[in-house]
């Protein structure tokens, strides 16, 4: 995620907000004011999008200071400041919100992955996202799963070869589109889903390097990691939640993709508290 491409989405944004000016604070602010505001932790979670809110300040003035006191993928507590930011009142205010919307979303990300890393400790298993994420958001998104401790799967579908089911029924068979795959000059690793145990040995000799094993249970699971024998990448995905994702991991699969980590983690509740000065 280059800053270039922080800076040109996050001005977009200003833009959407802002419109022609903003009118309360301009009406309401003398612009001599100055201010400092403490971004104080409302609950307790995993913060990420500190930069984010560095630089939507940035981009209203110049004069704005932004200081981080954590850093993304830090633990914090409720009640603690993570970032001040001091200067013009006006700019501050006209940013205020914006900053908090990422902050917010991005840590409830990764306050939620590392929910789920930390159900899965002592197992081989990694925690996996998905592409279910917000549109225009999914760079952000995917490096907050980061910060709380999971891995990023595809990026977007250039990224790997993932055969689901409809890939399926176009190309005729399993081992038709495995076979296609593989033939069709892409220096990608081929994946492919399953959903039942007789087809894992027609994914292998396929030629795929990656089996998803979707919508099964545990005892399924570990059926199906010991035919695999360390011969292709285990992924188990479907039915994946907070009270399941032990008993997932404990069948020894080697990730767990999880969409709710984007499209379902709820912001974690941060404020931020204002003085004039």
């Amino acid at each position: 995620m280059s800053e270039t491409w922080l800076r040109e989405q996050l001005a977009a944004w200003l833009a959407e907000d802002i419109g022609w000016g903003d009118a309360t604070t301009n009406a309401c602010v003398p612009a001599t004011a100055r201010c400092q505001g403490r971004f104080v932790m409302r609950a307790a979670g995993v913060v990420a999008g500190l930069e984010c809110a560095r630089e939507v300040f940035a981009l209203l003035d110049g004069e704005v200071a932004f200081e981080a006191l954590s850093a993304d993928g830090e633990r914090v507590s409720a009640g603690e400041t993570v970032a001040v930011v001091r200067g013009p009142a006006r700019p501050v205010l006209t940013g205020e919100r914006l900053a908090l919307n990422l902050l917010q979303r991005l840590s409830g990300i990764a306050s939620l992955t590392r929910r789920y890393v930390d159900a899965v400790a002592g197992t081989r298993a990694v925690i996996l996202d998905t592409r279910k994420t917000t549109p225009g958001l999914r760079r952000l998104e995917k490096a907050a799963v980061r910060a709380g401790g999971g891995r990023n799967h595809r990026f977007g579908l250039s990224d790997g070869v993932l055969i689901k089911d409809n890939h399926l029924v176009a190309a005729g068979s399993l081992t038709a589109a495995v076979g296609a795959a593989r033939a069709g000059g892409y220096l990608l690793r081929v994946e492919v889903e399953v959903d039942r145990l007789e087809q894992i040995e027609e994914a292998l000799a396929a030629g795929a390097e990656g089996i998803l094993l979707d919508n099964m249970g545990p005892e399924q699971l570990r059926a199906a990691v010991a035919l695999i024998g360390g011969r292709a990448f285990t992924e188990a995905s479907g039915g994946v939640n907070l009270e399941t994702v032990r008993a997932i991991a404990e069948s020894g699969v080697d990730g767990i993709s999880v969409g709710a980590l984007t499209h379902s983690a709820p912001a974690l509740d941060i404020g931020l508290d204002f003085e004039f000065v």
